[in-house]
Order: structure tokens, then sequence, then C-alpha cells
């Protein structure tokens, strides 16, 4: 039996330049470090991030409180504890926390170590990472829901949506299915230069143009799909992610200009979009709590996955009212929104058991650690949600999933997205 030595953690640098806590887990001969990334879009019941707000030097962001914590407290509890019993690692965490949202031990210093665990546990086992989740053959990849024009708080511009994807649904392989991705974002870039706009990136590396309309960026989309010599709705669908919790006020949502108007109204204008541009997929379309708002959209909107974020954030808790309410059909899943690797699959199981899509995702302040790749993989979630193909820390998930298909070789088939 493996057990743990010690856990050291350091303050280092997340995408956007911001403090975040990377955790180091020690056993006798090997050792195994990860990440924690960070969200600019959060939802209100999502578990919380500790920094050290009276710490003037670094602006109130630092997480030295964060790591002297894993350093003392985290370190000491796990000592000779067996690494590959995530379960009861994840548990002694929750517990040494007691709080319902991590408040104390902060969800970034408890996720940073849970996460650790779990590769050094595989490392230890000399398997690869994804072969340590929920599935242990007939691997699948996810196909990429790829963020090509942001807007919102991931950008400068002014666009009410935050994200606009691309999913290369006629992909046979996840090779493929960036090589349909690259040419339609080269496509992107030259008609957004034609305009003599910016090709320069937001937070998640999709392009950024000052640009203030909706339908003047999905008109964009369109046209690069067809320049790309892709059929749009068919080949390539348009996904959004609309954060509507940014746009909500008073019961009424300004998403689609910047009146506000009410949720029947708002209903409506969706729809026109999702006809005259074959969106597949909207996530966040309502704010967190409007429950009604979510029970309506999903039976006016058919085939159409709608995805919860905000709405559940990856809480079994909130999937289970959601699910009861008819709220989604699918759920994002981010493993800093709930603080654990065994919190996280427990969600994605039940929400598998459920019908829901499991869409694995990174956060607007993300790194180099490529953990959400395996994740996604491993637990035959059918896509992946991890920024443009721009800012290696984007970049690096999608390189992870071509390794993981590499590897594969002929069993490697893409899931099934209906």
């Amino acid at each position: 039996m493996s057990k743990i030595l010690k856990i050291r953690a350091r303050q280092v640098f997340d995408s956007r330049g911001n403090p975040t806590i990377e955790a180091e887990v020690y056993t006798k001969n090997l050792s195994a470090s990860a990440i924690c990334p960070s969200g600019a879009s959060t939802g209100t019941y999502e578990a919380f991030e500790k920094r050290d707000k009276n710490n003037k030097s670094y602006l109130g962001k630092s997480v030295f409180s964060a790591i002297n914590l894993v350093n003392t407290k985290i370190s000491k509890r796990l000592r000779n504890v067996n690494i590959h019993d995530q379960v009861r690692i994840d548990t002694i965490l929750i517990n040494l926390d007691g709080t319902r949202q991590k408040t104390n031990l902060g969800a970034n210093s408890i996720l940073a170590v849970s996460m650790a665990v779990k590769k050094l546990s595989a490392k230890i086992k000399k398997v690869p990472l994804y072969k340590t989740f929920l599935i242990k053959d007939n691997f699948k990849l996810p196909y990429p829901l790829m963020n090509i024009i942001n807007g919102g708080v991931h950008a400068n511009n002014q666009l009410r949506i935050q994200e606009f994807m691309i999913r290369p649904d006629k992909a046979k392989s996840f090779a493929e299915a960036m090589k349909i991705c690259f040419i339609v974002i080269n496509n992107l870039r030259d008609l957004i230069k034609k305009m003599n706009l910016s090709t320069s990136v937001g937070d998640e590396g999709g392009f950024a143009p000052m640009i203030n309309n909706n339908e003047q960026a999905l008109d964009l989309l369109v046209a690069a799909i067809k320049k790309s010599g892709f059929k749009n709705g068919k080949d390539v669908s348009i996904c959004l992610d609309v954060a509507a919790n940014e746009l909500y006020k008073k019961n009424k949502y300004s998403i689609h200009s910047k009146k506000y108007i009410s949720i029947d109204e708002t209903i409506k204008k969706y729809q026109k979009i999702i006809n005259k541009y074959k969106i597949k997929s909207i996530e966040d379309p309502f704010a967190e709590n409007d429950w009604i708002a979510w029970n309506k959209i999903v039976k006016l909107t058919k085939n159409v996955q709608i995805v919860g974020d905000d709405l559940y954030v990856t809480n079994l808790e909130r999937l289970k009212k959601g699910f009861l309410n008819n709220s989604a059909n699918s759920i994002l899943i981010k493993l800093n929104q709930i603080g654990t690797v065994s919190e996280t699959l427990e969600v994605i199981k039940f929400a598998q058991i459920i019908g829901y899509k499991t869409i694995i995702s990174h956060r607007s302040g993300d790194s180099e650690d490529t953990f959400i790749a395996d994740l996604a993989v491993g637990t035959n979630s059918n896509q992946i949600k991890t920024g443009s193909l721009a800012r290696s820390e984007r970049v690096a998930k999608y390189n992870q999933l071509l390794r993981i298909e590499e590897e594969l070789a002929n069993k490697a088939k893409m899931n099934k997205l209906y």
C-alpha cells in the first residue's frame, strides 16, 4: 500500500495572470501535482475560492492562506492515508472543512490536493489517468465545443452572449474534429480582418472583435463555416453560452439587446435565432434560480441541448432539483465548482443515469494542467469545453486528447452526440 508522506502547495499563476494554487502530493518514491483553475463568470452556489483579500501586495488575489492550510492542516491529516483510496481522502477533506460550500479550507486548496492524489495514484499504478475514472474499457473521445468568438465578461467588446462556439458534428475522429475547427477558425480570422476589426483574443482564446450585436457574431460564424466548405447545422453546429446570470434583472433579461424583456419574449427570440442559425446547444439561457424559465425553454426548444452550468454548479442536490423540474437535458461539469474529484464523479454518474449529456469544462482562468482531458474520456462524457485553438492552456487539453486517441489506436472512437 502506498501511503501519503506529505503534501506541499505553492502559489502559481493562471491564464489570466492571477495567483492560483498548485498542490504536490508525495509518497515515499513518487510525487504528482495539480493546479486549481478559477472562473470569472461564477454561480452563487459554487464552492468557495479562498483568497487573501487583505493582502494588498497581490491586490487581494493571492492564495497564501490556502497554501498554508495545505502545508499544515491538510498535509498532517492525510499523512499515512492510502493514496489509492480517493473517496476516503476526499471525504476526509470535506469533513475537515465542515461547511456546505467549503468556506473554511477553500475549494481551491481542497481540489488541488484531490486532483494531485488522483494523478499520483495513476502514476503509481502505471496506468494512464483516463483509465482510473468511471470507464474501464471501450473509451470514446469527446466532441469539442470550441469557443471561437468571446463576449460577456470574457472580452472587452459589447456582445451580450458570452461564448459563441462551434461543434464539429461530422468528425469521425478527434484529429478530424481538430482539423475542422482549425479550418473554420482560420477562415473566421480572415473574415474579421476584412472587416478591419481586431483579431485579438479573449480569456478563452476566441476572437474578441469590437462588435456589439449577437446576430452579427452569428452571421460571422455562418460565413466562416460556409467559407470552410462545411454545412452549418450538419457538418458544424453553432453552440452558445449565454451566461444569463450577468443579464438578469427583476425577472427580465437583456440577452438579445441591452433592453430588458420578459421570459416569454426572451424565449421567442431564442427560438428565432435557433431556427435562423440552426443552433444546437445553449448553455445557461436563464439565471441560476429562474426554474420556471428553464422549464419553459426545455419544453419549447425541441432537439436543442439545454445545458445547466450556473444552474447546477456540479452539485448533486441542485441537479436532482433540476431533474424533477425538467430544467435542462445536459450539465456542464467543472471540478472547482464542487471541490473534489469524488463529488464530481458522483454528479457525472447521476447525470448519465437520468439521461443527461455530460460536458467536461475548463474555467476562464485555467492552466497547463490537462486533468479534464483525461476526465472527459474516463467518464464517457460526450463533449468537452476547453476554449479555442489558441492560448497554450486551452490547446494543452486538445493535445492531450490527441495523445489519448493515438494511444487507443484502432480502438479509438468518437462519442455519440444524439
